[in-house]
Parts: structure tokens; C-alpha cells; sequence
């Protein structure tokens, strides 16, 4: 494994999957009964974007940077509360130096009754990622491919949660493997909410999933996407994407509203677009 998310923290694609997972766990906690988050490529949890890594890359300077610094309508502002109220709370010295990733926002939007599952195969993240973790009683962090996650850990035993699966997409089979990991989840648990992520590169291959999921007979599926620039221009990470199942009554709307307001904070030029779609329906 090449891909460390490290040098990649923080940046629009970040804010696009992060502000979306607050406001999927804020639903969550609407009933009272416990519910679990299953992360199945977790990273290390925290990153310091003043490090090596981050500051070489400085992406995040485009995603976080300027949503942080940025003076949104109230709207917006309430849309991003959950998400930003995490950031805020890793850089308790105030300023933006840390950027909490995927298990580190799940943690601390959990309830005392609820339980997170953070799945690494990078073998340093890994002990990062327990580092972070350590004796925190709420969280299980698990050593092995994300692949094998979503086989692994559903149904859990609260059978009600969130299964985020966020893959480096290094190998050219991911888009496929997504999908094939996706269905077989489902069927073990068919209640459960999914959110998918993918990058907005290669057209092919996302409407390669698209049909895949539409010929599956899954139902409940939406299909969300923003891009910073025009979605196909030539060899370039031009936007990000999510496929969620199940998600929560009335959700579609509100996550218009919020890629619809990220988009120009985000936007690297003319053809910056947001677009929620659904795939199948009730």
C-alpha cells in the first residue's frame, strides 16, 4: 500500500465526505437506541497539516482552509455545525492546524450508548490510529483490509448504524470491488445506511457503478456528486462522490443544500457543480 491520506487531509473531497458523515450521524442520534459507525479505511484519525506530508501537498489549503475561514449564510452555517464543531474541537488552541479524519468526527459525535469500528491495514496507521484511540472503551480499531470490512462487521450487533467505506482507489479494480463489497453487504444487512465514496475521475468507471448498482435491485439508493471544476476534464481529480443507501427520510434535500453551498467555496474555476440524483428509489 502506497496511498497515505496524510498528504491529502483536509481537502475538498475531505469536506464534501466529512460534512456529509456529520450530518448522517447527527440523524442517527434522533432515536434513542444505540447505533454503530463502521469505518472500513479509517487512516490514523488525526493529521497535523503544519507536517511533513500535508505541507507538501498543501490540498487542504482548497478543501478545510477555506470553509474554515469562510463566512457562510445561516443556512449553510447550520448545515456545517456538526462537522466544523469537530474540526474546532481538534484545535482546542484555536487556528487550524489539525484536521480531524473520518473516525475521529464519528467519535466525537457519538452518544455514550453509541459504538465506532475503525478499520486500518496500513501497519503504522494502524498504531496511530490505536495511539489516538487508546482506552477509549467506545472504539474498536481493527488491523486488516477494508475490503474484508464490510464481510466482517455486518450486521452489528446494535443493527442500526453507518458503514462508511472510503477506499485510496489505487488498484484498477476498486470501482468493481466497491460495488461486488457494497451488494454483499446488503444483503447480510439490509437496514443499514451506506455511504459510498469515490473519486470523480475516470467516467467510465463511475457510470461502470452506477449501472451496477442500478441493475442490482437495491433500493434506497442516492447518488451525490461535486466537482470543482468541469467534471470531465482530462486527467485530473476533478470532483467527489458518494452513493448512499438508505439514507434517512428527507436526507436528498438536505445534502442538495449543502454541496449546493459548497460549491463555490470550493471551486477552482468556471464548471464547478453540485448534483444529487436518486438511483432507485422506496
Amino acid at each position: 500500500m502506497n496511498y497515505r491520506h496524510a498528504f491529502h487531509a483536509g481537502n475538498f473531497a475531505d469536506v464534501m465526505k466529512h460534512a456529509t458523515l456529520a450530518l448522517l450521524i447527527e440523524r442517527l442520534k434522533e432515536k434513542p437506541a444505540a447505533f454503530r459507525v463502521i469505518d472500513t479505511h479509517a487512516g490514523v484519525g488525526l493529521y497535523d497539516l503544519a507536517g511533513d506530508a500535508a505541507s507538501r501537498t498543501g490540498e487542504w489549503r482548497n478543501g478545510i482552509g477555506r470553509v474554515f475561514d469562510a463566512t457562510p449564510d445561516p443556512d449553510l452555517a447550520a448545515l456545517l455545525s456538526p462537522y466544523l464543531a469537530v474540526v474546532k474541537a481538534a484545535n482546542p488552541a484555536g487556528g487550524l492546524r489539525f484536521y480531524p479524519g473520518s473516525p475521529s468526527i464519528a467519535r466525537h459525535l457519538l452518544r455514550r450508548q453509541d459504538r465506532l469500528t475503525a478499520v486500518e491495514l496500513h501497519a503504522e496507521d494502524v498504531e496511530s490510529l490505536r495511539a489516538n484511540f487508546r482506552d477509549d472503551r467506545q472504539v474498536r480499531v481493527v488491523a486488516l483490509d477494508g475490503r474484508l470490512a464490510l464481510g466482517a462487521f455486518v450486521p452489528p450487533k446494535e443493527r442500526r448504524g453507518l458503514v462508511l467505506v472510503d477506499p485510496p482507489f489505487e488498484e484498477r479494480d476498486e470501482f468493481e470491488a466497491l460495488a461486488e463489497g457494497f451488494i454483499k453487504a446488503h444483503r447480510r444487512w439490509p437496514t443499514g445506511i451506506y455511504a459510498l465514496w469515490y473519486p470523480v475521475k475516470d467516467l467510465a468507471a463511475i457510470d461502470g457503478l452506477r449501472q451496477t448498482l442500478a441493475a442490482s435491485g437495491i433500493r434506497r439508493l442516492t447518488m451525490a456528486e461535486l466537482s470543482i471544476r468541469p467534471r470531465d476534464t482530462p486527467d485530473a481529480f476533478n470532483g467527489a462522490g458518494l452513493i448512499l443507501c438508505n439514507a434517512p427520510w428527507r436526507f436528498g434535500e438536505t445534502l442538495s443544500a449543502l454541496l449546493n453551498g459548497l460549491t463555490p467555496l470550493l471551486a477552482t474555476g468556471r464548471g464547478a457543480a453540485a448534483n444529487v440524483e436518486e438511483l432507485a428509489g422506496e
